[in-house]
């Protein structure tokens, strides 16, 4: 039987987090005996020794998004419980064609938890979880109907919306875009929320719209963003994974000639990578906690199989970045908040198709 879970409370997604660097450890390398397992940490007070396994997307582990951060969030967790520095590893797919195989090769050699990102990898994780019953597994961005899988989704549509609202309110041309990877649910909840946020901050706003069709294509996200800009977009929100460095490397290089252009990032704050001088804002999954604590329910013996877990504003799943303010004015972020209230409140409904 699938269970929904809608709610999370606030200290188990508390944004106090501070998360260990990301892209220095070496593609991982499953393999080995399970020294322990899940249980490990409940014995007599001994460290606990499972092992969590995390299967990329072809965006790749150094992303600047959702990957990167989930990938942060088992850094995390290695850190706070002091588990093995082998005992967290991922394998990195450059294809479709190497789904299955890095998700069987953790199940295989009897990882406590396998973790697949992105919502491309939906059905290989139902697959091998259905000739693995046995095995554990989670997912971020698809719902998987399996009792040996646990599904995390957030609802980008309402943070979105936020970032929807900032743009129409910055844009001095009254003409932004929206860059997408591929036209599938999650990224279509993205430009759907963010359209909505626009028109509701002021309708006049033009949103263009553009799908890449790729997430690991910088050169691409680059020529998108030339396009836009060229026809008068001075504000771009890309949820294109690291397609969209190619967006941040196009304004920065417009901006350097002096045109007054910005990027909105997704999934992390990414002023942090790109810098404050092209990014308005980031709107931010929370992935990494999301993976943190999953995983842990894993070692604390609480995975829950068949669980559905779906992340908004009201569960500060989604938001703005808190380095808003760097760029945007204190009156547009007190309107985008009330915008938030009234949402969390259920006084407005945020489409999301």
């Amino acid at each position: 039987m699938k269970k929904v879970l809608s709610v999370l409370s606030v200290a188990t997604l508390s944004l106090s987090l501070v998360l260990a660097g990301c892209g220095s450890k070496p593609e991982g390398q499953p393999g080995g005996a399970n020294q322990g397992g899940a249980e490990g940490g409940a014995q007599g007070g001994a460290a606990p020794t499972a092992r969590i396994g995390m299967v990329t997307d072809v965006g790749g582990v150094n992303d600047n998004s959702f990957n990167q951060s989930a990938w942060e969030g088992l850094q995390k967790l290695q850190k706070d419980l002091n588990l093995p520095q082998d005992n967290v590893s991922y394998l990195q797919s450059t294809s479709d064609a190497d789904y299955i195989p890095n998700l069987t090769q953790f199940v295989k050699d009897k990882w406590d938890l396998t973790w697949g990102i992105g919502f491309v990898i939906g059905d290989h994780v139902k697959k091998v979880a259905t000739e693995n019953p046995d095995s554990k597994l989670a997912i971020i961005d698809a719902e998987v109907d399996a009792p040996n899988v646990e599904s995390v989704l957030f609802k980008e549509h309402e943070g979105s919306f936020l970032a929807g609202v900032v743009a129409a309110k910055m844009s001095k041309s009254k003409k932004v875009g929206f860059v997408g990877g591929m036209e599938i649910p999650v990224i279509k909840r993205f430009e759907v929320g963010f359209e909505a946020g626009v028109k509701a901050a002021d309708p006049s706003v033009e949103v263009v719209k553009v799908y890449t069709g790729a997430f690991d294509k910088p050169d691409l996200g680059k020529s998108t963003a030339s396009q836009m800009y060229g026809q008068g977009v001075d504000i771009i929100f890309h949820a294109s994974g690291a397609t969209g460095d190619g967006v941040f490397n196009e304004a920065k290089d417009r901006k350097s000639k002096g045109e007054n252009v910005w990027v909105i990032g997704v999934d992390k704050d990414q002023s942090l990578t790109f810098g404050d001088e092209v990014t308005l804002t980031s709107m931010v999954k929370r992935v990494d906690e999301a993976v943190y604590r999953v995983s842990k329910d894993v070692i604390d013996g609480k995975f829950e199989g068949g669980k559905i877990v779906w992340l908004g504003l009201a569960e500060d799943g989604v938001g703005l970045a808190e380095t808003s303010k760097k760029n945007v004015p204190e009156d547009v972020l007190k309107l985008a908040d009330e915008f938030k209230q009234k949402i969390v409140k259920g006084e407005i409904t945020v489409p999301e198709k």
